[in-house]
């Protein structure tokens, strides 16, 4: 199911759009075409809020992916992560027009997964958390990937629901490489590398 995809919005977009554009054209064929503004300027943003674009993933070997699109505020170490151990930390302010699905970022198979985190170990056996928080309206993102699953550097993941941050943990023997205030590309940007095996 993960792969697929309307081209030009996330799937949960859809029924928004369709009401919209439906109100667009009855105001136009029944009333005055200015009745249209407001729902046509609420089709276009409903645009920007559920995008998604189609994104060419390029192959970087032991690369930790941004997850989203959006503004990195926090980068570290912490002395104990979701899987218990010591991590490195990478906090993402979530734009809100940015792409609606956020991706994986490594390659690996679901160990956990819930409405807060996805949980991803490498062949290489190294844990790559991903979290979520800051839901608007109380919604949570929405995972259409499975436990068990196997996902790919960059592959889509997940709906985001216009969450507001997400945070990628990682091995604290690997390297981060963006600093705060520095804009990602979910898919596209290289936040940083996982250690290399031993």
């Amino acid at each position: 199911m993960h792969g697929r995809r309307n081209p030009f919005v996330a799937q949960e977009g859809l029924p928004w759009l369709a009401l919209a554009f439906a109100a667009v054209v009855i105001l136009i064929r029944y009333f005055e075409p200015v009745f249209a503004v407001i729902p046509g300027a609420l089709f276009v943003v409903f645009y920007l809020v559920f995008r998604d674009p189609r994104r060419t993933v390029p192959s970087v070997a032991l690369g930790v992916f941004s997850p989203v699109d959006g503004t990195v505020v926090e980068t570290g170490r912490i002395p104990q992560g979701d899987t218990g151990a010591a991590a490195l930390r990478i906090v993402i302010r979530i734009n809100s027009f940015g792409t609606y699905t956020a991706r994986a970022p490594v390659e690996g198979t679901i160990k956990e997964l819930d409405k807060k985190a996805l949980w991803i170990q490498t062949d290489e056996n190294q844990d790559v958390v991903l979290i979520f928080s800051g839901y608007r309206f109380g919604l949570a993102p929405s995972s259409f990937a499975q436990f068990g699953e196997r996902l790919g550097q960059g592959q889509r993941c997940a709906f985001l629901r216009l969450t507001r941050f997400a945070e990628v943990q990682f091995p604290e023997d690997g390297k981060i490489l963006v600093e705060s205030g520095q804009t990602v590309v979910a898919g596209t940007d290289v936040i940083g590398n996982l250690p290399k095996p031993k």
